[in-house]
Order: structure tokens, then sequence, then C-alpha cells
């Protein structure tokens, strides 16, 4: 397949002179062959050659210009149908940008015939890839109102070779909205069409649909009403795994929010792992909120998490927040949290950074705990930095529930107002490592017996082969002796 180059040679020749350019021909050949690949799949019912279509799109999407465009869909939709008619007017402009609409075809390049038998799916793609254009031209008002119109168009049809297709029109439905800053105008369209996706038992469409919601519901921090939806939603069977992917990323993020941080943990990394390497924005994002989880759940994330190629500069203000909490300096986690507010605020991650504030104080006590036997309550609040009137209170009351919660083992005196260490002893004289090496011999104990029970056979089924093996002789003797019967009876008519 050739590539088109546009070559500008330096000449006397003005601009007026050149003539206008045509149509890329390799380009419209490549979208009629997706087209003979929607009716090959609309006649075998086979909905890998519709995700095939979808995948080869968003390869040659950024080739394709107005005069291609227009081209493909005169030779694809029959003359004065109304798809064309709706379609050619949001590419006009575009068009004219580029060479005139009625300009000549150039020697050798033949117009295809429209067809008159349109196919729904055709027409939903056509609507599909023109959407898709205005999206890459950021002509994102054009783009919504041809996303609405072609919503309720794929509304007419109850096919299930058009799943396909029409979950990615649902994707670029809301993504349209989106770019234009108004999401929560389509929230109550999205709902109905949910809802009518599960009338019509069209799983990916519900899957896709469910995706959105919860991104329409999570962009305006409603968390409540997305943990409301997503609970009260039959979920079925994963068809796409961008769509698992996304699923369980925002559940990971309504799981944050409802501090339950080792489900969200496990969501998060798994949508993480789960996702194509192609993917990097989506994996930073993950990452973003895993990090944040991870040090909310008092664990300091490895460094090779922030040394994924391609994600070194996005994942640095969450490095400097994970070495400041690791330290359990206070100071430091101040100016990386306001150096880096702008970052916090865009990810929608600055709430969960004011809950950390607590995990470096308590860092911070433990070290102090550590180095010092014996140390007054005003020292403590000098080495955690605590800047407030009531200070030395603030680091009597944080040490009192530290001893408490076990996170340190000192006592307070209240009197003096210093804290006292206990002294560290060698655990090794305790029966603590035993304890430990027991338990860890007793799993693999059991885990090794299970095992073991697993594979043996259930209780008398020998038994049970005898008997199917009686009564297959049985039947073989009732067989017989009804054929000898039928024969004699035969033998008798002559």
């Amino acid at each position: 397949m050739g590539l088109d180059i546009e070559m500008k040679e330096s000449g006397t020749t003005s601009a007026a002179d050149q003539p206008a350019a045509a149509p890329p021909v390799n380009h419209i050949a490549q979208l009629k062959t997706l087209i003979a690949l929607i009716e090959k799949g609309v006649a075998t019912k086979e909905m890998r050659l519709m995700v095939r279509v979808m995948r080869h799109t968003m390869t040659i999407r950024r080739q394709l210009n107005a005069p291609s465009l227009i081209s493909f869909l005169q030779q694809s939709l029959p003359a004065g149908s109304e798809p064309l008619s709706r379609l050619i007017p949001y590419l006009s402009k575009e068009e004219e940008k580029d060479m005139d609409i009625d300009a000549p075809s150039p020697p050798g390049q033949s117009q295809l015939p429209a067809k008159q038998n349109l196919l729904p799916e055709v027409e939903i793609y056509a609507y599909l890839l023109t959407l898709i254009f205005l999206i890459d031209q950021k002509q994102y008002e054009a783009a919504k109102s041809l996303s609405v119109l072609a919503v309720k168009r794929v509304q007419n049809f109850n096919r299930r070779t058009l799943d396909v297709l029409a979950a990615r029109l649902y994707f670029y439905f809301s993504y349209s909205f989106e770019l234009a800053g108004c999401l929560s105008e389509i929230r109550s369209s999205l709902l109905a069409l949910h809802r009518t996706a599960s009338l019509r038992h069209d799983e990916l469409g519900q899957e896709t649909l469910l995706n959105l919601l919860l991104r329409n519901y999570l962009a305006y921090n409603l968390y409540d009403q997305a943990e409301k939806l997503r609970s009260k939603t039959q979920r079925v069977e994963s068809h796409s795994n961008q769509q698992l992917c996304r699923y369980l990323y925002y559940l990971g993020r309504i799981r944050t929010i409802q501090l339950e941080y080792t489900d969200a943990k496990e969501c998060l990394l798994q949508a993480s792992r789960k996702a194509p390497s192609t993917a990097r924005g989506f994996r930073i994002q993950c990452n973003k909120w895993a990090v944040i989880v991870r040090l909310l759940l008092g664990e300091i994330p490895e460094r090779t998490t922030f040394m994924q190629q391609g994600m070194q500069k996005a994942l640095r203000p969450y490095f400097e927040l994970t070495n400041a909490v690791r330290i359990g300096d206070l100071e430091l986690f101040r100016s990386v949290a306001e150096n880096n507010a702008s970052t916090f605020n865009a990810d929608k991650t600055q709430n969960l950074i004011v809950r950390l504030r607590h995990n470096v104080i308590r860092t911070g006590l433990r070290n102090v705990s550590i180095s010092y036997s014996r140390i007054s309550l005003a020292d403590v609040a000098a080495k955690l930095h605590l800047q407030s009137a009531t200070a030395v209170a603030d680091a009597e009351s944080i040490v009192t529930k530290a001893i408490r919660d076990g996170g340190i083992d000192a006592t307070v005196d209240h009197a003096n107002g210093s804290m006292q260490s206990k002294e560290t002893g060698d655990i090794y004289s305790t029966q603590e490592p035993q304890t430990a090496f027991h338990s860890r011999i007793a799993f693999c104990l059991n885990t090794y017996n299970e095992a073991v029970k697993a594979l043996r056979f259930p209780p008398d089924a020998h038994k049970k082969e005898l008997e199917s093996a009686e009564k297959r002789r049985e039947r073989q003797q009732q067989e017989q002796e009804l054929a000898k019967h039928i024969a004699e009876e035969d033998d008798d008519e002559f």
C-alpha cells in the first residue's frame, strides 16, 4: 500500500495556478474494503469482522480528509438518500478548505456507482466515520449535533450485527459532549439507552453504556450515585477487554472514596495490568490512583512503578509525594502538595492527598520513637513540624493515639510532658519467629492435603460403574430378545 505524500516544490508557480488536489484513491479503496467486511459480517453474523472493521478504522482515521470522505459517502450511499443529505453538510466546510467539491476526477480514476440497497450497518458506519472525523478536526459543536442524529437513527434498528458499531457510536456520542464541556446534558439519554440495550439483550451496549454513565457521574464527583447505579445494575460477562479495564478503573476510584482501600488497590492494579501497552494515558491514570491508595494503606510503592517507560514525567509529582511519606517529613509533604496542586486537582486526587497527612505524621513519629529513648513533647512537635499555637497539645494527642493504635511502643509522661520509648529487645529470643514459621508450615501442609483430597475419586465410584455395566448388559439382552420375537413374527406371516 503506497503512501500519499504531498510534495511542494519551490518555484515560480503560484498557488492559484496549481490544480486542485483529488481525493486520495487508496483511502477510498481502504474504506470500500471495510464496507465489504461489514457486508460479509452481516451475511455470516460474525462479530469479529465488525471488530476488525473498527480496528482498521482507527488506524486510518488520521489520514482522512474531507474530500476523500465526501467521495466515499457519495460512492457508498444511494444518491439522494437521507443519510447522504444529512452527512454532506457537516463535511462541506472542511472540504472547502482542501478542494472544491465539484472538482473533476483525474484521468484514470473511475467513480464507483452508489449502492441502492443500503444496509443499516453501512449507514451507521457512515455516521460513525463522519463523527470521528469531526472530533479529530475539533469541530465539537458539529460533532454534538451529528452524534444526536446518529444515536436516534441507531435506535430504530434492533440487530445484533449492529452491536459493535452501536457501542462505538455511544462512546463517541458521550465523548463529543465531554469535549464540548456539557457532559451532564446527556445523562438522562445514556440512562434511556442503557435501558433499551438491556431490553434488547445488547450485552456489549450495556457494558459500554454502564462505563459511560460511571464516567459521567465521576466527572462531577457524584460517587454515591455512581455506586448506586453500579450496585443495582446486573453486569454481564465482559465482551471487551477495554470495557473491563474501564470498569475496574471506575470501580477502584469509587472504592477509594469509600475508604475501601484494599479492594480499590486490587481493582486499580488489575486495570493497569489488563490495559494494552498502547493505552499509555489510561495506564498512567491507573498508576496515579494506585500509588495514592497504596500510600493510604501504609505501603511504599516500588521505585520501578515510577520508572516505567513513557511514564516518568507524568508520575514525577507522585514520586516526590511518595518520598515525603516514606521519610515522614511533614514540611516536605506540604511543599510537594503546594507545588503540584494543579496536577493533583486535574487528576482529582487532591482530597486523597489531604488524607495522607496523618500517614506522614505517623511515619515521622515512628522514626522519632526509634531514635530517642526519651524526648519531650515540645521536641516531638518541632521534629514533626507541627505549626500551630497548640503544637504541644497536638503532639500529645498524636502520640497517645499512635500508642493506642499500636503504631509505636512507648509511654507518655503527662506530668513532665515527655514520651519515653520502651527498649526494643531481641525478637529472636522470643517465641514470635517460631510462631511465624509454624503458621507458614501449617498453611503449606493444608494446601498439600487439600490438593491430595482433590485428586481422589468419590466414594463407591466403582460400584456406580458396575451398576451401569449391569444395566447396559440387561438392555442389550432385552434388545436381542425383542429382535428375536420380531424375526419369529415375520416368519409366521410368510
